[in-house]
C-alpha cells in the first residue's frame, strides 16, 4: 500500500500549526491501553510470578524511530509521543518506571487495560487465565496517588491540571476482545457497551472533580480489520460476515455503537461541566480512511489488511510467530503499512491520528482548536 505519500503530505500541510507555545499544553497524562502503553506492560509482566512472556520488548520494535524497544506496540513513536511533540513535550514515560520528575507528565496506559474491573472477566469465567490488574480504576488509583507530587513540582495544587491535557483511553477493545473470545454472540458483546461506556465517563468526571480542564477522550478503533482477528475468527466467519474491504462486520459494528454511545455520553458531559474542554477522538474514521487508499496504480491495496510485521499467512500474522518471536519478520518499509503487529498500528499510521486529533478532522473539536489556535 502506498501510504508514505499520503501521509508525507498531510504531515507536512500540517507543519505550519506545530508550536511549542508554553501558553499551551505543559503537562500530559494518559491512561488507556496498549495503543499509548510507553512500557508498563512489560514492567507489570516481569513482576508476576512466574513472568508473564512479552515480545514486544525485543526487535523490531522500536526499528523505525527509536532503533530499539521502548516498550510501545509500533515500530515507532505513538500518538501520545506526536501531542507531546506538538507542546514541546518530553515523551512520556512509563509512570512504573518511578521516575522522579512528572512535571510534565507521565502515561499511566498498560496493555490489555479494560475499562471494567479485571475481576469482572474472571469471576464470570470470560477468561481462562489471570489478568494482570491495570484496568482503567486501577491507572486513575496510580495518577491520584502521584497528584502530591505533580503538584508539588507545580508550586501547589491551585490550578495544578490547569495546563495539563489528559487522555482517558482508548479503552473499550480489551473489553469487548474478552467477551468475544468466549464465544458470545454480537448481542451480548453490544450488551457491555453501556457499562464500558459509564466506564469511561465515570473516569472523565473524576478527573475533572480532581481538577482537569482538558480531557481527550478516544473512541475504538475498526478491530474488525486487524489481522489478528481476522485470522483468530477465519474459521467462525462466513462471506456474508465481510464488508467490502474485507474486514468482519460483527466486530466493527460493536466498535461503532460504542463509539456513538461515547460521543452521546460525551456530548452531556460538556453540558454538566460546561467549564471543561472535553474533546472526542475519533480512533475509528482514521484508520479506515488509510485502509481505503489507494495504492499506486489507483486500486485498493490487496496488503491492506496485513500486518507489517508477523509470522506469514493470510494476515501476516499466527500466533507461534508474532511480532518480536522467533520466525517473525518485519516489512522493509513499515509507512506503507497500516498494521505492524496485527493489532496495533505502525507509526505513520499513528503520525496520521494524531494530526487528525490536533488540527482535525478526526477530533470533535480537534486539539488545537480547544487552544485559540
Amino acid at each position: 500500500m502506498d501510504l508514505t505519500l499520503v501521509l508525507s503530505i498531510l504531515f507536512l500541510s500540517c507543519l505550519h500549526g506545530v508550536s511549542s507555545d508554553p501558553r499551551y499544553f505543559t503537562s500530559l497524562f494518559t491512561l488507556g491501553d496498549s495503543y499509548i502503553d510507553a512500557g508498563n506492560f512489560v514492567i507489570m509482566a516481569a513482576r508476576m510470578v512466574p513472568p508473564v512472556p512479552v515480545w514486544h520488548d525485543k526487535p523490531p520494535y522500536g526499528m523505525t524511530f527509536f532503533g530499539y524497544p521502548t516498550g510501545r506496540l509500533s515500530d515507532g513513536r505513538i500518538i501520545t509521543d506526536f501531542i507531546a511533540e506538538q507542546f514541546g513535550l518530553p515523551l512520556l514515560q512509563a509512570s512504573l518506571l518511578n521516575i522522579s520528575d512528572v512535571s510534565k507528565g507521565v502515561d499511566f496506559a498498560v496493555g490489555g487495560a479494560t475499562a471494567i474491573d479485571v475481576d469482572f472477566y474472571e469471576r464470570n469465567k470470560l477468561v481462562q487465565f489471570k489478568l494482570l490488574n491495570n484496568s482503567l480504576s486501577v491507572q486513575l488509583g496510580w495518577l491520584e496517588e502521584l497528584k502530591p507530587s505533580i503538584c508539588k513540582a507545580k508550586k501547589g495544587c491551585r490550578g495544578c491540571f490547569s495546563k495539563a491535557l489528559f487522555f482517558v483511553g482508548e479503552f473499550g477493545v480489551n473489553d469487548y476482545n474478552f467477551v468475544w473470545s468466549a464465544g458470545k454472540t454480537e448481542d451480548e458483546v453490544m450488551s457491555h457497551v453501556p457499562i464500558v461506556v459509564e466506564n469511561i465517563v465515570r473516569a472523565v468526571e473524576r478527573l475533572i472533580n480532581g481538577g482537569a480542564i482538558h480531557v481527550l477522550v478516544p473512541g475504538n478503533p475498526p478491530n474488525g480489520c486487524s489481522p489478528t482477528i481476522l485470522t483468530l475468527r477465519s474459521s467462525l466467519n462466513q462471506t456474508g460476515n465481510y464488508d467490502y474491504m474485507g474486514c468482519l462486520s460483527d466486530i466493527n459494528r460493536v466498535a461503532m455503537h460504542h463509539n456513538s454511545m461515547l460521543n452521546a455520553s460525551i456530548g452531556a458531559l460538556r453540558g454538566k461541566y460546561p467549564h471543561a474542554r472535553i474533546i472526542f477522538a475519533d480512533f475509528y474514521e482514521p484508520i479506515i480512511t488509510l485502509l481505503q487508499s489507494p495504492n499506486q496504480s489507483g486500486d485498493v491495496n490487496a496488503d491492506a489488511l496485513r500486518a507489517c510485521c508477523g509470522g506469514g499467512g493470510e494476515y501476516n500474522w499466527n500466533a507461534s510467530a508474532i511480532c518480536g518471536m522467533p520466525g517473525a519478520t518485519a516489512c522493509n518499509d513499515p509507512s506503507t503499512f497500516v498494521s505492524w503487529d496485527g493489532v496495533h498500528y505502525t507509526e505513520a499510521t499513528y503520525r496520521y491520528i494524531a494530526e487528525g486529533w490536533l488540527h482535525g478532522p478526526f477530533a470533535d473539536p480537534p486539539i488545537l482548536s480547544e487552544m485559540g489556535h
